[in-house]
Protein backbone atom coordinates (compact mmCIF):
# COMPACT_ATOMS: atom_id res chain seq x y z
CA UNK A 1 0.00 0.00 0.00
CA UNK A 2 1.80 3.32 -1.35
CA UNK A 3 2.39 5.87 1.52
CA UNK A 4 -0.09 8.79 2.48
CA UNK A 5 1.17 12.16 1.66
CA UNK A 6 1.74 14.58 4.21
CA UNK A 7 -0.06 17.77 4.66
CA UNK A 8 0.53 20.88 7.49
CA UNK A 9 -1.99 22.79 8.34
CA UNK A 10 -0.88 26.07 9.51
CA UNK A 11 -3.96 28.19 10.89
CA UNK A 12 -4.74 29.84 13.88
CA UNK A 13 -8.55 29.30 13.39
CA UNK A 14 -9.89 25.79 15.52
CA UNK A 15 -12.72 25.89 12.91
CA UNK A 16 -11.25 26.39 10.07
CA UNK A 17 -8.66 23.61 11.03
CA UNK A 18 -11.17 21.01 11.67
CA UNK A 19 -12.81 21.59 8.64
CA UNK A 20 -9.49 21.11 6.81
CA UNK A 21 -8.32 17.59 8.73
CA UNK A 22 -11.58 16.54 8.19
CA UNK A 23 -11.61 16.85 4.17
CA UNK A 24 -7.75 16.00 4.12
CA UNK A 25 -8.13 12.76 5.94
CA UNK A 26 -11.19 11.81 3.53
CA UNK A 27 -9.01 12.80 0.37
CA UNK A 28 -6.43 10.22 1.88
CA UNK A 29 -3.60 12.01 3.01
CA UNK A 30 -2.03 12.71 6.55
CA UNK A 31 -2.99 15.67 7.98
CA UNK A 32 -0.63 17.77 11.01
CA UNK A 33 -1.79 20.83 12.56
CA UNK A 34 0.14 23.88 13.86
CA UNK A 35 -2.02 27.20 15.14
CA UNK A 36 0.85 29.45 15.01
CA UNK A 37 3.84 30.40 12.74
CA UNK A 38 5.89 29.76 15.64
CA UNK A 39 4.32 26.17 16.09
CA UNK A 40 4.97 25.33 12.53
CA UNK A 41 8.74 26.13 12.98
CA UNK A 42 8.44 23.90 15.91
CA UNK A 43 7.38 21.26 14.43
CA UNK A 44 9.15 21.41 11.30
CA UNK A 45 12.47 20.58 13.36
CA UNK A 46 10.34 16.72 13.83
CA UNK A 47 9.01 16.13 10.88
CA UNK A 48 8.60 17.02 7.24
CA UNK A 49 5.79 16.83 5.24
CA UNK A 50 5.36 16.83 1.93
CA UNK A 51 3.61 19.92 1.25
CA UNK A 52 2.36 22.90 3.58
CA UNK A 53 -1.31 25.32 3.65
CA UNK A 54 -0.82 28.36 4.86
CA UNK A 55 -2.99 30.55 6.47
CA UNK A 56 -1.50 33.97 4.96
CA UNK A 57 -2.94 36.56 7.95
CA UNK A 58 -2.22 34.93 11.99
CA UNK A 59 -1.85 37.17 15.13
CA UNK A 60 2.46 36.85 16.50
CA UNK A 61 4.28 35.27 13.03
CA UNK A 62 2.67 35.68 10.23
CA UNK A 63 2.13 33.47 7.30
CA UNK A 64 4.48 35.59 5.33
CA UNK A 65 7.23 35.85 7.89
CA UNK A 66 6.58 31.66 8.36
CA UNK A 67 7.09 30.71 4.90
CA UNK A 68 10.35 33.18 4.72
CA UNK A 69 11.52 31.12 7.63
CA UNK A 70 11.02 28.11 6.18
CA UNK A 71 12.20 29.14 2.45
CA UNK A 72 15.46 30.50 4.36
CA UNK A 73 16.33 26.82 5.83
CA UNK A 74 17.92 24.59 3.36
CA UNK A 75 16.18 21.65 5.25
CA UNK A 76 13.02 22.84 4.42
CA UNK A 77 13.25 24.96 1.51
CA UNK A 78 12.07 22.50 -1.21
CA UNK A 79 8.61 21.83 0.60
CA UNK A 80 6.20 23.84 -1.64
CA UNK A 81 3.91 26.20 0.46
CA UNK A 82 0.27 26.86 -0.91
CA UNK A 83 -1.29 30.06 0.64
CA UNK A 84 -4.89 30.38 2.15
CA UNK A 85 -5.96 34.24 2.35
CA UNK A 86 -9.31 35.80 2.81
CA UNK A 87 -7.96 39.06 0.95
CA UNK A 88 -8.41 39.94 -2.23
CA UNK A 89 -5.46 42.61 -2.90
CA UNK A 90 -3.52 41.68 -5.50
CA UNK A 91 -0.21 43.02 -3.39
CA UNK A 92 -1.30 40.84 -0.76
CA UNK A 93 -1.00 38.05 -2.77
CA UNK A 94 2.28 38.61 -4.65
CA UNK A 95 4.07 39.74 -1.57
CA UNK A 96 2.58 36.10 -0.41
CA UNK A 97 4.24 34.55 -3.56
CA UNK A 98 7.44 36.42 -3.12
CA UNK A 99 8.28 34.40 0.10
CA UNK A 100 8.77 31.55 -2.01
CA UNK A 101 4.94 30.29 -1.99
CA UNK A 102 4.46 28.26 -4.89
CA UNK A 103 0.25 29.26 -4.91
CA UNK A 104 -2.59 30.28 -3.19
CA UNK A 105 -6.59 29.73 -3.00
CA UNK A 106 -8.86 32.08 -1.73
CA UNK A 107 -10.80 31.81 1.82
CA UNK A 108 -13.87 30.33 1.86
CA UNK A 109 -11.62 27.09 0.33
CA UNK A 110 -13.65 25.43 -2.58
CA UNK A 111 -12.01 22.07 -2.16
CA UNK A 112 -12.01 20.30 -5.13
CA UNK A 113 -10.03 23.26 -6.17
CA UNK A 114 -7.38 22.87 -3.24
CA UNK A 115 -7.09 19.14 -3.43
CA UNK A 116 -6.35 19.74 -7.37
CA UNK A 117 -3.57 22.17 -6.15
CA UNK A 118 -2.26 19.61 -3.96
CA UNK A 119 -1.59 17.07 -6.65
CA UNK A 120 0.14 19.20 -8.68
CA UNK A 121 2.46 20.66 -6.03
CA UNK A 122 2.81 17.34 -5.14
CA UNK A 123 4.00 15.94 -8.48
CA UNK A 124 6.34 19.06 -8.90
CA UNK A 125 7.83 18.35 -5.69
CA UNK A 126 8.30 14.27 -6.15
CA UNK A 127 9.59 15.68 -9.83
CA UNK A 128 12.07 17.81 -8.00
CA UNK A 129 12.80 15.17 -5.63
CA UNK A 130 13.78 12.66 -8.31
CA UNK A 131 16.18 14.92 -10.07
CA UNK A 132 18.23 15.82 -7.28
CA UNK A 133 18.28 12.06 -6.14
CA UNK A 134 19.70 11.35 -9.82
CA UNK A 135 22.29 14.45 -9.30
CA UNK A 136 23.33 12.48 -6.24
CA UNK A 137 23.48 9.13 -7.28
CA UNK A 138 25.72 10.66 -10.71
CA UNK A 139 28.01 11.83 -7.87
CA UNK A 140 28.21 15.29 -9.25
CA UNK A 141 28.79 18.52 -6.95
CA UNK A 142 25.91 20.88 -7.74
CA UNK A 143 24.06 23.96 -5.91
CA UNK A 144 21.42 25.68 -6.37
CA UNK A 145 20.62 29.75 -5.14
CA UNK A 146 17.18 31.42 -5.32
CA UNK A 147 16.23 34.91 -6.53
CA UNK A 148 17.39 36.02 -3.60
CA UNK A 149 20.95 34.50 -3.66
CA UNK A 150 20.34 32.36 -0.81
CA UNK A 151 21.51 28.46 -0.89
CA UNK A 152 18.12 26.37 -1.91
CA UNK A 153 19.94 23.13 -2.34
CA UNK A 154 22.91 21.18 -2.66
CA UNK A 155 24.14 17.54 -3.69
CA UNK A 156 26.05 16.01 -0.69
CA UNK A 157 29.16 16.12 -2.91
CA UNK A 158 28.77 20.06 -3.16
CA UNK A 159 27.98 20.08 0.87
CA UNK A 160 31.49 17.91 1.31
CA UNK A 161 32.99 20.25 -0.84
CA UNK A 162 32.04 22.86 1.40
CA UNK A 163 33.39 21.98 4.39
CA UNK A 164 36.68 21.38 3.46
CA UNK A 165 36.30 24.70 1.99
CA UNK A 166 35.02 26.24 5.49
CA UNK A 167 34.82 23.72 8.60
CA UNK A 168 32.32 25.80 10.09
CA UNK A 169 29.96 25.65 7.17
CA UNK A 170 26.74 23.82 7.84
CA UNK A 171 24.07 23.04 5.53
CA UNK A 172 21.77 25.30 7.99
CA UNK A 173 23.66 29.03 7.06
CA UNK A 174 21.62 28.80 3.72
CA UNK A 175 24.31 30.07 2.27
CA UNK A 176 27.25 29.22 0.69
CA UNK A 177 31.23 29.43 2.21
CA UNK A 178 32.29 33.04 2.12
CA UNK A 179 34.77 32.13 -0.21
CA UNK A 180 32.30 31.17 -2.84
CA UNK A 181 29.33 33.36 -2.03
CA UNK A 182 31.03 36.31 -4.76
CA UNK A 183 31.88 34.34 -7.27
CA UNK A 184 28.22 33.11 -7.31
CA UNK A 185 27.66 36.51 -7.26
CA UNK A 186 29.10 37.12 -9.93
CA UNK A 187 28.37 33.77 -12.02
CA UNK A 188 24.35 34.69 -11.52
CA UNK A 189 25.18 38.30 -12.65
CA UNK A 190 27.05 36.57 -15.78
CA UNK A 191 23.59 35.82 -17.29
CA UNK A 192 22.89 38.92 -18.42
CA UNK A 193 23.07 39.05 -22.29
CA UNK A 194 26.43 39.98 -23.36
CA UNK A 195 28.13 38.93 -20.04
CA UNK A 196 30.59 36.17 -20.08
CA UNK A 197 29.54 33.20 -18.12
CA UNK A 198 33.17 31.53 -18.22
CA UNK A 199 34.36 29.64 -15.04
CA UNK A 200 35.63 31.20 -11.88
CA UNK A 201 37.92 29.87 -8.98
CA UNK A 202 38.11 30.12 -5.57
CA UNK A 203 40.31 28.78 -2.93
CA UNK A 204 40.89 28.55 1.15
CA UNK A 205 41.87 25.97 3.27
CA UNK A 206 44.25 24.41 1.14
CA UNK A 207 41.21 23.39 -1.32
CA UNK A 208 40.74 24.69 -5.08
CA UNK A 209 37.19 24.91 -6.83
CA UNK A 210 35.96 25.79 -9.83
CA UNK A 211 32.53 27.18 -10.14
CA UNK A 212 30.43 27.15 -13.38
CA UNK A 213 27.01 28.07 -13.88
CA UNK A 214 24.67 25.09 -15.40
CA UNK A 215 21.56 25.83 -17.34
CA UNK A 216 18.58 25.78 -14.66
CA UNK A 217 14.44 24.09 -15.53
CA UNK A 218 13.32 26.55 -12.62
CA UNK A 219 12.58 30.19 -13.04
CA UNK A 220 14.80 32.25 -10.92
CA UNK A 221 17.06 29.95 -9.89
CA UNK A 222 20.76 29.97 -10.39
CA UNK A 223 22.44 26.21 -10.62
CA UNK A 224 25.57 25.95 -9.95
CA UNK A 225 28.42 23.10 -11.10
CA UNK A 226 31.62 22.63 -8.30
CA UNK A 227 34.79 20.89 -9.28
CA UNK A 228 37.74 20.53 -7.04
CA UNK A 229 40.68 21.85 -9.18
CA UNK A 230 43.36 18.70 -9.63
CA UNK A 231 46.00 19.72 -11.70
CA UNK A 232 47.88 16.14 -12.53
CA UNK A 233 44.34 14.72 -13.04
CA UNK A 234 44.20 17.41 -16.05
CA UNK A 235 47.27 17.05 -17.04
CA UNK A 236 46.81 13.42 -17.78
CA UNK A 237 43.72 14.14 -19.31
CA UNK A 238 45.55 16.31 -22.28
CA UNK A 239 48.16 13.88 -22.14
CA UNK A 240 45.95 11.01 -23.07
CA UNK A 241 43.46 12.63 -24.93
CA UNK A 242 45.57 14.99 -27.14
CA UNK A 243 48.49 12.94 -27.73
CA UNK A 244 50.85 16.27 -25.48
CA UNK A 245 53.80 15.20 -24.22
CA UNK A 246 53.77 15.95 -19.85
CA UNK A 247 55.75 19.15 -20.21
CA UNK A 248 53.66 19.79 -23.74
CA UNK A 249 50.12 19.02 -21.38
CA UNK A 250 51.38 21.12 -18.79
CA UNK A 251 51.91 24.40 -21.03
CA UNK A 252 48.81 23.88 -22.84
CA UNK A 253 46.91 23.50 -18.96
CA UNK A 254 48.29 26.81 -17.78
CA UNK A 255 47.48 28.27 -21.23
CA UNK A 256 44.35 27.61 -20.82
CA UNK A 257 44.01 29.62 -17.50
CA UNK A 258 45.31 33.16 -18.96
CA UNK A 259 48.55 32.81 -18.07
CA UNK A 260 51.06 34.33 -20.37
CA UNK A 261 54.43 32.57 -21.35
CA UNK A 262 56.31 34.51 -18.97
CA UNK A 263 54.43 33.46 -16.35
CA UNK A 264 53.55 29.92 -17.22
CA UNK A 265 57.70 29.90 -17.28
CA UNK A 266 57.54 31.10 -13.57
CA UNK A 267 55.29 28.11 -12.73
CA UNK A 268 56.98 25.40 -14.71
CA UNK A 269 60.76 27.00 -13.65
CA UNK A 270 62.06 26.85 -17.35
CA UNK A 271 62.42 29.99 -19.93
CA UNK A 272 59.62 31.76 -21.86
CA UNK A 273 61.78 30.29 -24.53
CA UNK A 274 60.95 27.01 -24.04
CA UNK A 275 57.50 27.53 -23.12
CA UNK A 276 57.14 28.91 -26.59
CA UNK A 277 58.39 26.08 -28.53
CA UNK A 278 56.02 23.36 -26.25
CA UNK A 279 53.16 25.66 -27.01
CA UNK A 280 54.40 25.70 -31.30
CA UNK A 281 54.39 21.60 -30.81
CA UNK A 282 51.10 22.04 -28.89
CA UNK A 283 49.92 23.63 -31.74
CA UNK A 284 51.06 21.45 -34.42
CA UNK A 285 49.47 18.31 -32.81
CA UNK A 286 46.08 20.08 -32.07
CA UNK A 287 45.92 21.50 -35.72
CA UNK A 288 45.54 25.20 -34.27
CA UNK A 289 47.08 28.59 -34.82
CA UNK A 290 45.98 29.96 -31.72
CA UNK A 291 45.98 30.42 -28.00
CA UNK A 292 42.37 31.05 -28.15
CA UNK A 293 41.32 28.04 -30.47
CA UNK A 294 44.06 25.80 -28.32
CA UNK A 295 42.38 27.22 -25.20
CA UNK A 296 38.93 25.87 -26.58
CA UNK A 297 40.00 22.79 -27.42
CA UNK A 298 41.66 22.18 -23.99
CA UNK A 299 38.73 23.37 -22.37
CA UNK A 300 36.54 20.50 -24.16
CA UNK A 301 39.16 17.53 -23.46
CA UNK A 302 39.32 18.26 -19.92
CA UNK A 303 35.41 18.50 -19.68
CA UNK A 304 34.92 15.11 -21.22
Amino acid sequence: MPARDTILVVDDSPDELRFLVDTLDAAGLTVLIARSGEAALGLLQEATPDCILMDGLMPGMSGLDTTRAIKGNPRTAHIPVIFMTGLTDPDHVVEALGTGGVDYVRKPVVIEELLARIRVHLANARAAARTRLALDLAGKSLAALDADGRLAWATPQAEALFTRLDPAWTPESGALPEALAELAQALAAAAAPGQSAQPLRAAAGGVEIELTRQASERPGEVLLRLAEIREDGRIAALQGRAGLTRREAEVLLWVSYGKTNKTVSEILGISPRTVNKHLEQVFRKLGVETRAAATAIAVRLMAD
